[in-house]
């Protein structure tokens, strides 16, 4: 009797077969992006993001900001509005939403932290939605269209960016900017070895388990 009440308390997540170990959690070194010219109307500690254009801005005093590359969502899953940073997680456990692992069925109800995560190495969560600002070790879709809403950034991108905005920071998402603001926009290069050589040293030397793989690949490219 006591087991059986023990199992029914249990969440779902503690079991075994639901949950995906997201794998090592290694140091990223923060690395700076450009710093732009960027006169706007936006006091400095803002975070604007263009979807079009697939960047954010951290606006600087005295008209200059930092330019990063991101992935935005993909068609059908883009959105604008106003809201605030109302938390941080270091490697953050992911928990697919409802919705998104009706649509994706192979997908966990909960991945642990780690360098096989989707979230990355650092999440900033956006106002009371779902959506976050958040790493990613799939360095290849930063630029892209590709998430479910989510913004997605280089792993030491995103550990710059949680230096500076902190909770409470502003985040201003518009389909896109207006030219005015953007003539400045350049091409942003790729972080180097701090997350691709981090990833490299310290992934487990066990083959991960068929279903595990399976898991991998679904949650690939998503959120």
């Amino acid at each position: 009797m006591i087991l059986a009440s023990l199992l029914v308390a249990a969440p779902a997540y503690a079991q075994a077969k639901d949950v995906l170990q997201g794998g090592p959690k290694p140091q990223i070194t923060p690395k700076a992006p450009p710093i732009i010219s960027f006169q706007s109307q936006y006091g400095p500690g803002t975070i604007l993001i263009d979807t079009k254009r697939r960047r954010l801005v951290y606006t600087l005093s005295g008209g200059r900001a930092y330019l990063y590359p991101i992935t935005v969502g993909r068609l059908g899953f883009q959105w604008s509005g106003t809201h605030r940073i109302t938390a941080q997680r270091n490697w953050p456990d992911w928990r697919p939403p409802a919705e998104m692992r009706k649509r994706q069925p192979n997908l966990p109800a909960l991945m642990t932290g780690g360098i096989h995560n989707p979230l990355g190495a650092k999440a900033l969560y956006i106002g009371s939605t779902l959506y976050r600002i958040h790493g990613t070790n799939n360095a290849k879709s930063i630029g892209l269209a590709a998430s479910s809403g989510c913004i997605r950034m280089h792993n030491a991108h995103v550990t710059h960016l949680a230096q500076l905005a902190k909770i409470g920071t502003t985040v201003v998402v518009k389909p896109q900017l207006p030219p005015r603001l953007t003539r400045n926009f350049v091409p942003t290069a790729v972080p180097g070895a701090s997350q691709s050589t981090a990833s490299a040293t310290a992934a487990p030397s066990q083959q991960p388990s068929r279903r595990n793989m399976a898991w991998r690949r679904a949650v690939l490219g998503l959120n």
